[in-house]
C-alpha cells in the first residue's frame, strides 16, 4: 500500500527547510522556518481531500482521517514534530540518496564519513535506500521522518477507502526538541484515546519508558569594568562559571560516562562575559526523584564556585520539562500490545525498549493521553552523521496501517 518513491520524495522536500528550534526564543513557534513547513504540510493535507486541516496561531497542523468503519471505534491521534535540533548546524541541508546500500562505510562530500565502527546497525541494513547528510549539516530525520511517514500514510488510507481505521488525528507539532512541542495542543479537543508519537529510531522498537527530565539555568553575575582600572574592581563572572563547570562530575554522571538506566547532569552552553554568563544543563533520570538530587548538587557545586569570588551573585532556576512515559502508559495497557500484535500480525519482530530522551508522547502521557513511541528509521540522531532508512521508514508506515486496523475493532 505504501508508495516508498512517494515517501522518500516528502522526506527529502520536508528536510531542506531548516526547522531548527531556538532554546531563546521567547515565541512560540520559536522560529518561523517552523511555520513555514507547516503551511505545506497543511496545503498538502488539504490536496489530498481532508476537510479540517487547521495550521493554527502556534503553527500546530492537525487534521483528521475520517472513519471507514461502521460503528464507533477509539479516535488514534498520530503525532511527529517539525523542529529539529538546535545542537548540530542545519543551515543548508543537502541530502545525499544512496541506492542499495551495499555495506561499509559511507564517504559524504565534507569528507565525513558514515562508519560501520559508529554505527554497527549499518550492518543490518544492506539493500536499503539510506538517505544521509552531506557531513557538514544535521539530516532532520528527527522528526521528519516522523512527519513523511505520518503524511504517507494520511495519503494511502485517503487512496484506499476500503483499509479498516477509526478516526486518524493528524498532529504536527513544533519545538519538541526545546521541550515545548504539547504545550499549545488541547487534549480535550484532540479527543483521541490513545496516540503514537512517530519519533523513533530503527525498526520494530517500541518505546514504552523515557528519562524523566528537568532543565536547569545558573547566572554568575559579577561586574565589568576596564581591565586597566579593574584592581580590586572587577568580578569576573567568566571565572566563577568555568570553576562550577570544573567542578562538575567527570567520571560518571554524564552523558559521555552512561548508558543503560543510568542518568546524567549535562552541561549543554555557556554564554557570557565578564559581567554575566549564563549556563544551561539538563537533568535526566528514569527516577523522577533523582532529579532533584541532581539539582541539589549543581546548585551546591555552584554555590561554592561563586563564594570563591568575592562579589559574585548567583541565580538558580529548575523548570520542569516531563516524566517517564511508564506509569501513564500502564492505564492502557493496550496501548502497547496492540502495537505488538501488529507487527507480529505483520511477520515482524518487534521489541519494547526504553529511551534516553523524551518525545511529546512523555508529556502527552503524563496529560492523560497514553503516548507510545514507535520507530521511524531515524540513524545517529543530531549529529552531522544523521541519516534514516527508507526501508525502515516504510516498514513504519505499514505498521501504522495494522495497527489502525486493530484499533478499529475496538468499540468506545
Amino acid at each position: 500500500m505504501i508508495n516508498p518513491d512517494r515517501l522518500l520524495q516528502r522526506f527529502l522536500r520536508y528536510v531542506r527547510i531548516n526547522t531548527a528550534a531556538d532554546p531563546q526564543s521567547q515565541a512560540y513557534p520559536s522560529t518561523e522556518s517552523q511555520r513555514e513547513l507547516g503551511k505545506m504540510l497543511a496545503d498538502e493535507l488539504t490536496q489530498m481531500g481532508l476537510t479540517d486541516v487547521v495550521l493554527d496561531e502556534h503553527a500546530v497542523v492537525t487534521a483528521t482521517v475520517p472513519s471507514t468503519i461502521d460503528g464507533t471505534a477509539p479516535t488514534v491521534a498520530l503525532v511527529a514534530h517539525m523542529d529539529t535540533s538546535p545542537e548540530a548546524p542545519s543551515e543548508s541541508i543537502d541530502p545525499q540518496v544512496v541506492e542499495s546500500y551495499s555495506g561499509g562505510d559511507i564517504p559524504l562530500p565534507s569528507g565525513n564519513a558514515i562508519t560501520v565502527a559508529g554505527c554497527p546497525d549499518l550492518e543490518k541494513m544492506i539493500g536499503h535506500t539510506l538517505v544521509t547528510t552531506d557531513g557538514s549539516t544535521l539530516l532532520g530525520g528527527d522528526d521528519k521522518a516522523g512527519v513523511a511517514i505520518i503524511m504517507e500514510l494520511a495519503e494511502t488510507l485517503v487512496e484506499n477507502p476500503h483499509l479498516p481505521h477509526g478516526p486518524v488525528r493528524i498532529v504536527l507539532t513544533c519545538d519538541e526538541e526545546i521541550g515545548h512541542g504539547t504545550d499549545k495542543l488541547d487534549l480535550q479537543k484532540l479527543d483521541a484515546t490513545v496516540a503514537y508519537t512517530i519519533d523513533g529510531g530503527g525498526q520494530g522498537i517500541i518505546d514504552v519508558e523515557t528519562f524523566s527530565a528537568d532543565a536547569m539555568t545558573l547566572i554568575f553575575r559579577g561586574h565589568n569594568i576596564h581591565p586597566a582600572i579593574a584592581k580590586d574592581r572587577m568580578v569576573n563572572s567568566l571565572r566563577a562559571a568555568s570553576d562550577f563547570a570544573a567542578s562538575l562530575p567527570r567520571d560518571s554522571e554524564t552523558p559521555e560516562t552512561t548508558d543503560g538506566r543510568d542518568g546524567f547532569i549535562h552541561l549543554h552552553d555557556i554564554v557570557g562575559g565578564v559581567g554575566q554568563t549564563r549556563v544551561e544543563l539538563i537533568l535526566r533520570s528514569f527516577d523522577s526523584e533523582q532529579l532533584s538530587v541532581y539539582a541539589d548538587k549543581v546548585r551546591q557545586l555552584a554555590e561554592q564556585a561563586t563564594a570563591a569570588w568575592p562579589g559574585m551573585q548567583l541565580e538558580c532556576e529548575v523548570r520542569r520539562q516531563y516524566r517517564n512515559l511508564a506509569d501513564g502508559l500502564a492505564k492502557l495497557p493496550e496501548s502497547v500490545s496492540l502495537a505488538e500484535q501488529a507487527f507480529e500480525n505483520l511477520g515482524l519482530p518487534c521489541q519494547t525498549a526504553i529511551v534516553r530522551g523524551g518525545t511529546d508522547g512523555s508529556q502527552l502521557t503524563e496529560k492523560g493521553l497514553p503516548t507510545p513511541n514507535l520507530s521511524s528509521g531515524q540513524h545517529n540522531i543530531h549529529s552531522v552523521l544523521e541519516f534514516a532508512s527508507l526501508d525502515e521508514m516504510v516498514i513504519s508506515a505499514n505498521h501504522l496501517v495494522e495497527l489502525l486496523k486493530l484499533w478499529s475493532e475496538k468499540r468506545v
